[in-house]
């Protein structure tokens, strides 16, 4: 059974940084294609970013130049470096494959706030 536990939010000022981390079990992690979504309050899920098993990777217009997606293999973990935050960016964050065809874990909050 596939398992996704995010982790690494919290509340930041403007301007700030965050890394969120996600670690996946029950799956060949290495062979698959991660991506990171993300859903502000009253709004659907997003998608964010994508980083392939091939290890080439895809960030929407918005966060392209502040946010990073990475992945260690050895791992099993799929990372979000965050930075210039802005309000806007103020949502639970979710990874999941790409698609998104296993289980939604429980996101971790990031808030952007002064």
């Amino acid at each position: 059974q596939v398992q996704l536990v995010e982790s690494g939010g919290g509340l930041v000022h403007p301007g700030g940084s965050l890394r969120l981390s996600c670690a996946a079990s029950g799956m060949d992690f290495s062979a698959s294609n991660m991506a990171w979504y993300r859903q502000a309050p009253g709004k659907e899920r997003e998608f964010l970013a994508a980083i392939l098993s091939s290890g080439a990777w895809h960030l929407i217009e918005p966060v392209k130049g502040r946010f990073t997606i990475s992945r260690d293999n050895a791992k099993n973990t799929v990372y979000l470096q965050m930075d210039s935050l802005a309000p806007e960016d103020t949502a639970v964050y979710y990874c999941n494959r790409l698609p998104p065809t296993a289980g939604w874990g429980q996101g971790t909050q990031v808030t952007v706030s002064s």
